[in-house]
């Protein structure tokens, strides 16, 4: 049986320990082969990164380097167009056919799913892998309550038995840390240590990054 890849999209603008201890959970807690995690060049759903993909993906890649597991795939930055996850999911689907994935997302993400491009097609490419705050209860519109009814499983066995096709739910406590607070820390002037990798953190104050315009 080969284990599960696990992938987490992101703008990553800048990647904080918020992404990255979430993702450690999920890579050890479902012995998941690795976590890839993807840099959106352009997200559908939000505003458009203040810093540039190639800064981010720098930054990505710093972060992962020294954590066993983590990996970087760049594919999304180099389309140069908006970042769908379903394109995504449909390349990797044809480079590994007969691995199972599972894409990682949050519970806000699933609750609004049905927003998504194409979501009808996301669990024919991938499983999804939804973290959530611990005794949290979700409340669900009738389009996903329908689809978690149908696709729900609470065995994570079948994320490795089946290549596609499961909703996951995993208690995952989550850290109250964002990109945006951090980029507001460092254009006040302020120190963003231990909210993201030291690495990270050198290469922002190296390269300039988030600091307020000059007039």
């Amino acid at each position: 049986m080969k284990k599960a890849i696990g992938l987490l999209g992101g703008t990553f603008d800048p990647i904080h320990v918020g992404h990255l201890r979430p993702a450690i959970h999920v890579l050890e807690r479902l012995e998941l082969a690795e976590v890839r995690l993807l840099p959106n060049y352009i997200p559908p759903h939000r505003a458009t990164p203040d810093s540039a993909p190639e800064h981010r993906l720098a930054m990505v890649r710093l972060a992962t380097a020294q954590t066993p597991g983590l990996t970087v795939d760049d594919r999304e930055l180099r389309r140069d167009r908006p970042s769908y996850t379903v394109e995504t999911l449909i390349e990797l689907r044809q480079e590994h056919p007969h691995i199972p994935l599972c894409f990682l997302m949050g519970m806000d993400s699933l609750c609004s799913l049905d927003r998504w491009h194409r979501w009808q097609e996301l669990l024919d490419h991938a499983h999804l892998v939804v973290s959530h705050r611990p005794g949290w209860t979700p409340d669900f519109n009738p389009a996903i309550e329908a689809l978690y009814q149908a696709q729900g499983t609470r065995d994570s066995e079948l994320l490795h038995r089946r290549p596609a096709g499961c909703i996951y739910l995993i208690d995952n406590p989550q850290l109250d840390i964002s990109s945006t607070r951090i980029r507001e820390c460092i254009r006040a002037g302020n120190n963003p240590q231990y909210l993201l990798p030291d690495p990270v953190a050198d290469y922002i104050r190296d390269e300039g990054l988030y600091k307020r315009p000059v007039l």
